[in-house]
């Protein structure tokens, strides 16, 4: 009887994780350069009383994998100068809070008071020779290369290469969503940049969450919940039933 119990048990904890998961997809679906969180399950053997090996408890189902889905969203065109999409494949490079390098699809760029190219959160955006300083009232002219050029004074002529972009494209499996937010290899070694990503000045991109599958999932996790809340109490009453039994023989 245990058996059941646990194994409807675990089947809601799953559950509510990966309820959790889809609501906080739900909530980004107008972020900019959100990236939907997918979580996967595996089965796991129940050997108990052997250390090392299986599961101590009855828990059948058990946490495989995060990932995270990086099938491109909607490009929207602003026509402001420091904002950039990714065209395609690709991420663009920033340097975290902590020091350490990671990805983002949100290029709504700012220039800083020190005239540092950073992000809306305040993060230094990495060029290929590290971060980018933009001279003070010059215009800002990003290729589709991500060669960075600033125009001063009105004069075409006079154009100063303050750099590139540094953009990269790992491995998708070796990419996983940091605590912050940001996206972060796997390994935790830095991605090499790779000339082929390109970029388009003046538009940003949306969040690749799908609101009307989101709300479907929601209502299937919904049901699929309750449908193992039922196993357990019908568990609870098998169990009560067999105790009077006993007691009455």
């Amino acid at each position: 009887m245990d058996r059941m119990i646990y194994t409807a048990m675990t089947g809601a904890r799953t559950l509510v994780d990966r309820q959790a998961t889809v609501s906080n997809n739900l909530a980004n679906a107008s972020t900019t350069g959100f990236r939907a969180e997918m979580v996967a399950y595996r089965t796991a053997p129940v050997i108990p009383g052997r250390p090392g090996e299986g599961q101590m408890t009855r828990y059948l189902a058990v946490d495989s994998t995060t990932g995270i889905d990086v099938t491109p969203g909607p490009v929207e065109k602003t026509e402001r100068p420091l904002d950039v999409a990714i065209d395609g494949p690709g991420w663009l490079t920033v340097q975290a809070a902590d020091g350490s390098e990671a990805y983002t699809r949100d290029g709504r760029f700012e220039i800083d008071s020190n005239g540092q190219l950073v992000t809306r959160e305040g993060l230094p955006v990495l060029g290929e020779g590290g971060p980018i300083t933009v001279p003070q009232d010059a215009r800002v002219v990003i290729g589709r290369d991500g060669s960075i050029s600033a125009v001063s004074g009105g004069d075409v002529k006079q154009i100063q290469q303050l750099g590139r972009l540094q953009m990269v494209n790992p491995e998708p499996t070796n990419l996983m969503k940091r605590p912050d937010g940001l996206i972060g290899t796997r390994d935790g070694n830095p991605a090499d940049p790779d000339p082929a990503v390109k970029v388009v000045q003046g538009s940003v991109e949306g969040s690749n969450v799908s609101p009307v599958a989101s709300l479907v999932d929601m209502i299937a996790l919904a049901r699929q919940f309750e449908v193992q809340m039922q196993l357990i109490k019908k568990a609870d009453e098998n169990g009560q039933k067999s105790q009077q039994l006993l007691s009455n023989s």
